[in-house]
């Protein structure tokens, strides 16, 4: 199984950016897919999350700002970010664990189990 982020660069207040992040080894129906971040000195956190049937969860923080997808042909998991702020500056993390349809897709860091090595986001005020 492989995650591999790119998409990650600098970008000013009010822009955009878009993460993508290359998946190998998982079978769609079985899994979720998130977004985290972690900026310097802080916690690795919850951006989004989607789940095998398309639904999906985000932090409030990114709430109407940010949308995660997929391109299910291609393997791509994908993080539209739009009306950057200079706090959303972090390294930005894709992550698969198995999960059931029976609940949500996870927004908890611990409950993902294969990670990417991570992309660089920086937002300049």
């Amino acid at each position: 199984v492989q995650l591999v982020e790119s998409g990650g660069g600098s970008v000013q207040a009010g822009g955009s950016l878009r993460l993508s992040c290359v998946t190998s080894g998982y079978s769609d129906s079985r899994y979720c897919m998130g977004w985290f971040r972690q900026a310097p000195g802080k916690e690795r956190e919850a951006v989004s999350a989607i789940r095998s049937d398309g639904r999906t969860r985000y932090a409030d923080s990114v709430k109407g700002r940010f949308t995660i997808s997929k391109d299910i042909s291609k393997n791509i998991l994908f993080l539209q970010m739009n009306s950057l702020k200079p706090e959303d500056t972090a390294m930005y993390y894709c992550a698969a664990t198995a999960c059931s349809r029976a609940f949500p897709p996870p927004l908890r860091r611990v409950e993902y189990t294969d990670w990417g090595r991570g992309t660089q986001v920086t937002v300049s005020s």
